[in-house]
């Protein structure tokens, strides 16, 4: 059985997904949710370190109550407004410290390859999404989209994970064979 944490990173929510998998292929749920950074000292100040602080002691929380043996990450893509650009670029390196603080393999997935792994549609958008991580993982009732979010970076690294297996090479080379 292996434990794959997802993360969807955000300067104000970041989405947390955990998933076991068994040797078959197998997933089941195990633990998700957004974790605010908007909260305290952070909202109070609107000051991103406040708010990073929040992730790294977040994350690190899930980490240790949840002890993941890989992670799986959303890459940043170029948003229409660069300061948003780098505040998520920040928050997304300050998630990926958080994990290798704890020496947790980090493998990353660019947002179409996610989509197109659990929606089959590279171009789909949050509620497929959401919908299809619902039916993966027999979950009822509307999840929260950060934290779906999270959970198909998790799916996502699970069948990439499975195909390198039986193919013989690694995750990476798995998913983008050139």
């Amino acid at each position: 059985m292996t434990r794959i944490l997802g993360i969807d990173p955000g300067s104000q929510r970041t989405g947390v997904g955990i998933i076991d998998v068994d040797a078959a292929g197998k997933t089941t749920h195990v633990f998700h949710a957004p974790l605010n950074l908007l909260v305290g000292d952070a909202a109070a100040k609107g000051q991103l370190p406040a708010r990073l602080k929040l992730l790294l002691a977040g994350l690190r929380e899930v980490i240790e109550a949840h002890r993941p043996d890989e992670v799986a990450i959303e890459q940043v893509f170029m948003a229409r407004n660069p300061d948003s650009a780098l505040k998520l670029g920040q928050a997304r390196g300050a998630a990926i410290c958080a994990v290798v603080m704890h020496d947790l393999p980090v493998h990353e997935y660019a947002a179409r390859e996610i989509k197109l792994a659990v929606v089959g549609k590279g171009s789909a958008d949050k509620v497929q999404v959401q919908h299809m991580v619902g039916i993966m993982l027999n979950l009822k009732g509307k999840l929260q989209a950060d934290a779906a979010d999270a959970l198909a970076v998790a799916i996502t690294h699970a069948h990439v994970r499975a195909s390198a297996q039986r193919m013989g090479v690694s995750a990476r080379e798995a998913w983008s064979r050139k």
